[in-house]
């Protein structure tokens, strides 16, 4: 229509407008911000290209050759170790090689520049700087342990940047899955673990569950020890969570024996003692799979009572019966749970072990007021089995 207003194609001074450039670049300059950060993001997931990485590291080896001619003191042949190592962690194995081959380049050209000047020199024989035999073995030895590091991140399909923090959450959330729900006045636990070998991961683990007034906790112990059972331990850890406050108490024990044996594991056995707590009235069941007997110490009467269930392992045959043992946890008893390695000791008898453990335990109980006694679990282990080559676990309950 003649009467229709149409956009003016002209700025104030007559001249084009300069909206529609304003507009392109704030589009391609949004675009580009999005592909980068998309790229980021699948590059620190293990999924994108490492172009970039390979880039900005084979720049580097051409900085480090020209430091190295101009300043020989402070940049040695063996400072091409920095990207070497650094492509390790950064690149795939493919990339890695073509890293390598810039890497050479460079030490070759080292080589041949310093040699150059040493013959060019008055005095050859006094010239210091160059590619000495010790340097090369020293770059090619650590590209060779970076080529393995980057197979074994490739094959076991976990880039560096996530594989660690991925190992970090699983420790921790074995360790949230065993912490202790809250617990009403007038009741107190206290837990330690401490892997063999100052590892992370351990053979042993617990699994606690709350249902309004009844307590259950899982204290187990996979065959093995340290990094060796705690695969094993991370998975049964996580089954015996979803069993744990699901099942009455007493088909808990058969279910786990049945889930151990359907894994068909080479050694696949494992013990456990679960432990059922009415936080109304102190009374407490405890149902062993082939594990240590429980140690009740009666406040009134100053001393220890072993409780001992029996039950095979679990992992060893289907159809297995556990048969509970009862007792009632007054005002000022304590019950101890813990595993082997707390009282395992080679050529002496188990006895003696959980002798000195109950032994120590008193002592601390003793010593030690009911509101300080959080900790006393760690520094059981302290003082009973701190130089033990052997997982250790210990869990204490106490009724004020």
């Amino acid at each position: 229509m003649a009467g229709s207003a149409r956009p003016s194609a002209t700025g104030r001074d007559g001249g084009p407008s300069r909206e529609p450039v304003t507009a392109r670049l704030r589009a391609a300059l949004y675009r580009a911000r999005r592909r980068l950060r998309r790229t980021g993001v699948d590059y620190f997931r293990g999924d994108g290209a490492d172009w970039w990485a390979f880039a900005a590291l084979a720049l580097l080896v051409p900085l480090l050759v020209l430091l190295n001619i101009l300043v020989p003191d402070w940049a040695p042949p063996t400072a091409l170790v920095l990207p070497v190592l650094a492509g390790a962690l950064l690149l795939r194995p493919g990339t890695l090689v073509l890293l390598y081959a810039v890497a050479a380049a460079g030490l070759i050209t080292e080589s041949l520049v310093h040699t150059g000047e040493q013959v060019a020199s008055e005095r050859p024989e006094a010239y210091t700087h160059g590619v000495t035999p010790g340097a090369a073995l020293v770059v090619g030895a650590v590209g060779v342990a970076g080529l393995l590091v980057a197979q074994f991140r490739r094959r076991i399909g976990v880039p560096w940047r996530g594989g660690s923090t991925m190992l970090f959450d699983l420790r921790e959330r074995i360790r949230v899955q065993g912490r202790v729900p809250q617990l009403p006045d007038g009741w107190h636990t206290d837990t330690a673990l401490r892997p063999a070998g100052g590892q992370s991961f351990s053979g042993d683990f617990m699994v606690a569950a709350r249902t309004g007034p009844v307590l259950e906790v899982v204290l187990a112990d996979v065959s093995g020890k340290g990094m060796d059972a705690g695969s094993r331990a991370l998975l049964l850890s996580g089954a015996f969570g979803g069993l744990l406050g699901s099942l009455p108490a007493h088909d808990f024990l058969p279910a786990a024996n049945g889930y151990l044996l359907r894994q068909d594991w080479a050694e696949g056995f494992a013990t456990a003692v679960h432990l059922v707590v009415d936080l109304d009235t102190g009374e407490y069941e405890l149902l062993s799979a082939g594990h240590l007997p429980g140690m009740h110490r009666l406040a009134g009467a100053g001393h220890w009572e072993v409780k001992e269930a029996e039950g095979p392992l679990l992992g060893v045959y289907d159809g297995a019966k556990f048969e509970g043992v009862r007792g009632t946890l007054g005002p000022g008893d304590v019950l101890m749970l813990c595993t082997d390695g707390m009282v395992e000791v080679p050529g002496r008898d188990l006895g003696e072990g959980m002798d000195r453990l109950m032994g120590e335990a008193d002592r601390l109980v003793a010593t030690i007021p009911a509101a300080g006694r959080p900790g006393a679990a760690v520094r059981l282990i302290d003082s009973v089995a701190k130089h033990v080559n052997d997982d250790r676990a210990v869990l204490l309950v106490w009724r004020r």
